[in-house]
């Protein structure tokens, strides 16, 4: 906002005050940081500059558009993972993390420009009503949401908010003439970061994290209770994808398997004192036997987790190379609900070694290229390919077993990523969401003879095969869209893992997540590879 003949230098002074005092209260008072408003501060001159464009420059600006422009400028100068978010991408960027968020309870797709109900969420408000899978919401408070070419960020807006507040939507639904409206009262959603837990073989239990929640170590703990109920007495840990979230909450699930003072992870600053993290030796796992799962898209928290137990000599690693983010980001919370992610230390993990990547500071593109990079180089295909530095060697704790820091947690285990296994067509088929859209037709086609043919899951994998037509329907719908097989052996390799995906799917919809997974890990290399050396 404009100040103007109303003290607008006063009031930016009371302002640039308030926020030094924000600095100070988050936890800065600590490292001693001297702030001065002398003539020749950089915090005094950037005051200036911004005065100046705000007050003189020939067009009007958007002040607070201006001042976090300068933030982001800022923070693109120092490491790729400090950031600033607007409050709106703070508050999307919590939720997954925080454990919940407030709506209707159902998830759903877009499908020709309608949201079709894929589930909705177990006891959930939208359950409560009597909306059921299949079912095409097509009006929001009396405003169309089909066949309008509205975005999907704008849609969850229209169905999102306040608990306790209703909402009112009109539903198409196969087999009933005319649209049914429902009255929803919003509540509290659980949002869960265990993808799937089941028993993968007899006394081998599986678990896939997808990240490190404020709930997931209840998650997690709920799931192994509930596989030790079935005979658990080897554990496959699947981290692969996961990007990683909150560090305490790793340090709790690495706890489980270490004994007492066990080193975990620790962190240390050029502003923040070095924090260790511990195992108190209370953990319920500590004797069960471990198999740890990574690819390059594992990263920060999946990464203690893997590291510690690697560097303790407590479990065996399968997978590829990790990500490589050994930063640690504390959030500074601004007025507005806006916030600022600032890389404040470096984590270690028990041998002693960073696996923060190499990074230019200032250079995103360069960093966000390095997984592209390690195909290029071969580095996902073949370990031969990929040579550690001698000042970057380590030992583990208790075998001395050489390990390397440097970038990312290297398995014990390699599996190699199969670029032949998806052919060109199958990747444009899933880029262009062909795939995905001609399952979901599939599915609401034919959702009541599956239930009523496939009465469990363990019926479904068993028996299912996709139909030939359903594939035939998706080469047609590829070549409406200049998508098209090289040659017929093309089309045949297709065909292959088409099926198992369209399966995989077809499982989650009906079921859930760990129907997916249940499917779908049969197939996946470094799965079988993790089931191979455990069964031995």
């Amino acid at each position: 906002m404009k100040q103007k003949n109303r003290g607008g230098r006063n009031w930016k002074l009371v302002m640039c005050c308030t926020f030094i005092t924000c600095l100070l209260a988050v936890g800065y008072a600590d490292a001693q940081i001297r702030l001065k408003l002398g003539e020749d501060s950089p915090l005094r001159k950037l005051q200036i500059a911004e005065m100046a464009v705000t007050h003189l420059y020939v067009d009007s600006v958007d002040e607070a558009k201006l001042v976090e422009d300068g933030i982001r400028g800022m923070l693109k100068e120092l490491d790729p993972h400090s950031s600033y978010t607007d409050a709106k991408e703070t508050k999307a960027m919590n939720e997954p993390l925080t454990g919940d968020f407030e709506g209707i309870g159902v998830q759903f797709n877009m499908v020709e420009d309608t949201l079709l109900v894929i589930q909705t969420i177990v006891n959930g408000p939208s359950q409560k009503v009597g909306i059921v899978a299949g079912d095409r919401i097509v009006a929001v408070n009396d405003t169309a949401i089909a066949g309008v070419k509205m975005s999907r960020t704008d849609i969850m807006k229209r169905l999102r908010g306040k608990k306790g507040t209703i909402v009112r939507v009109q539903v198409v639904r196969r087999g009933v003439e005319k649209p049914l409206t429902f009255a929803i009262k919003r509540d509290k959603i659980p949002v869960h970061t265990i993808n799937a837990a089941y028993m993968i073989r007899p006394q081998v239990g599986y678990i896939r994290l997808e990240s490190f929640g404020g709930k997931t170590y209840d998650e997690f703990m709920n799931a192994v209770d509930s596989l030790k109920g079935q005979g658990m007495k080897r554990l496959i840990l699947d981290l692969q994808e996961n990007g990683g979230g909150y560090l305490e909450t790793a340090a709790r699930i690495a706890n489980e398997f270490l004994d007492d003072g066990d080193m975990i992870v620790y962190t240390e600053g050029r502003a923040v004192p070095r924090r260790e993290y511990r195992a108190k030796g209370n953990g319920s796992l500590k004797d069960i036997d471990l198999t740890i799962l990574i690819d390059e898209f594992s990263a920060s928290a999946s990464e203690i987790v893997a590291g510690a137990i690697q560097d303790q000599d407590r479990g065996r690693l399968v997978g590829r190379r990790s990500f490589g983010k050994g930063l640690v980001q504390r959030p500074v919370d601004l007025p507005d609900g806006s916030m600022i992610r600032l890389t404040v230390a470096h984590y270690y993990i028990p041998s002693g070694r960073c696996i923060q990547k190499p990074y230019k500071k200032g250079d995103l593109k360069e960093y966000q290229m390095d997984i592209e990079h390690r195909l290029k180089n071969g580095e996902l295909t073949n370990p031969d390919s990929i040579h550690f530095a001698d000042s970057l060697q380590f030992f583990t704790l208790r075998r001395n077993r050489t390990v390397y820091g440097g970038g990312g947690v290297m398995p014990d285990y390699f599996v190699p990523l199969d670029t032949m296994k998806y052919t060109k067509l199958h990747r444009q088929l899933v880029a262009k969401n062909i795939v995905v859209n001609q399952t979901l037709k599939y599915i609401d086609n034919n959702r009541k003879k599956l239930h009523k043919t496939y009465q469990t899951f363990d019926d479904f994998n068993r028996d299912f095969i996709v139909p030939q037509s359903l594939l035939d329907q998706m080469v047609a719908e590829g070549e409406k869209q200049k998508v098209k097989p090289k040659d017929d052996e093309e089309l045949q390799r297709t065909y292959h893992y088409l099926r198992i995906q369209i399966k995989a799917l077809i499982a989650r919809d009906l079921w859930d997540m760990t129907a997916y997974f249940k499917v779908w890990n049969e197939h996946s290399d470094i799965v079988k590879k993790a089931l191979e050396i455990v069964e031995q």
